[in-house]
Parts: C-alpha cells; sequence; structure tokens
C-alpha cells in the first residue's frame, strides 16, 4: 500500500546544513546574522522536499489505485500545477502538466496521476526528460490504449540569468497508442485548450 509522507535523514540533514554555511560564506554574507542563523537548515530541509521523488515509486502509486472498469473513453486530468529543480542551475521551474489516457479496461484514481507527477518533478530534471517519464510510468503501468501529455512551465534559470525573458513558457508534449492519431490528439489538445467550467 502507498502512503505519503515526508521524512528528512538526519546525516543528510547536517552534511547539506554544512555545505549551505559554506554557500553563505562564498557568497560573502555573514551566516552568524539574526535572518540567517537558521537558513542552512532550513535549506538543507527544503532541499530534501524538493528532491523527495527520487524515494518514490510512480508505478507503486498508480497499482495502489487501479480499478476494474468497462469504460474506454478519453479520461483528462488538466492543471495539475508542477514544480520541479532545473538540474543545469538548481533554479526552479514551474507550470501546469495536462494528462489524458483512453483506459483499457482499468481505470486509475485521478489523485494518482497528480501523485505520479510529483513524482518524477521533485527531482532535478529538464522538461522534456520529466514529460517522458510521467508518461511511461502512465503507459507502462496502466496499459491504456493511449498515453497524451502537456507541460507548460516557466523556468527561473531563463527568468532571473542568462537571457532574462521573463514571459517565456516551454510547452513539451509526448504521445503513446491511440494518440498518435490526428482525431485523438486533436480531440486531447481541444479539451485542454478549452474552459468547460
Amino acid at each position: 500500500m502507498y502512503k505519503r509522507k515526508e521524512e528528512y535523514s538526519e546525516k543528510v540533514t547536517a552534511k547539506l546544513k554544512d555545505n549551505y554555511l559554506q554557500i553563505l560564506e562564498l557568497a560573502r554574507e555573514d551566516p552568524n546574522r539574526e535572518g540567517l542563523r537558521k537558513t542552512p537548515q532550513r535549506a538543507a530541509k527544503a532541499l530534501q522536499f524538493f528532491t523527495q521523488g527520487y524515494n518514490m515509486d510512480a508505478r507503486k502509486i498508480l497499482k495502489s489505485a487501479l480499478f476494474k472498469e468497462d469504460y474506454s473513453e478519453m479520461v483528462i486530468v488538466k492543471d495539475i500545477e508542477l514544480y520541479s529543480l532545473c538540474e543545469h542551475h538548481i533554479l526552479p521551474f514551474f507550470g501546469k502538466a495536462h494528462i489524458a489516457y483512453i483506459p483499457d479496461g482499468y481505470v486509475v484514481g485521478l489523485s494518482k496521476i497528480a501523485r505520479v507527477v510529483d513524482v518524477f518533478a521533485r527531482r532535478l530534471q529538464v522538461q522534456e526528460r520529466l514529460t517522458h517519464q510521467i508518461l511511461q510510468a502512465i503507459d507502462e503501468t496502466l496499459k491504456p490504449l493511449g498515453v497524451a501529455i502537456v507541460i507548460e512551465a516557466a523556468h527561473m534559470c531563463m527568468m532571473m540569468r542568462g537571457v532574462q525573458k521573463q514571459n517565456s513558457v516551454t510547452t513539451t508534449s509526448a504521445f503513446t497508442g491511440e494518440f498518435k492519431k490526428q482525431e485523438s490528439r486533436m480531440e486531447f489538445l481541444n479539451l485542454i485548450s478549452s474552459d468547460l467550467k
């Protein structure tokens, strides 16, 4: 049974704390001033939280809520918030994932799809790999007739440094099975771009 938990290794926390202390000193800051005294400890725990996906198994999460169901139409979960760290600069990128699958005998609890996004987003990532990892986990575990995913994200490494383009958004997509067909793909893309509320 899958259970979500937040744990911090004391050993890892201590090592990260020492490293963050050095980073503050190298950045010409005084780690003993009031606002920074607890920063190395907080940052050590934060990094472990941001990378907790390494300790999670997406396939176990999906298998924990698989239900036999005679339904073979598109299931879409859109606007799933995601937060990740770019592996090149360890700066955040954030946005939304839109995911669809066409069941072939089994459906999955909808919250598990969002949790799978977290599993892979909570790692050092590039958006292209993140897109494929989510797609593969759903495709291999549910064995549906097809899976579709689109991720739209803003990258702080482009916004804060480098080219400093604050309004740029990166979009990645991947498709399997029935979504390789133009008709299914267009239905998915139209549905995620429309407001059905």
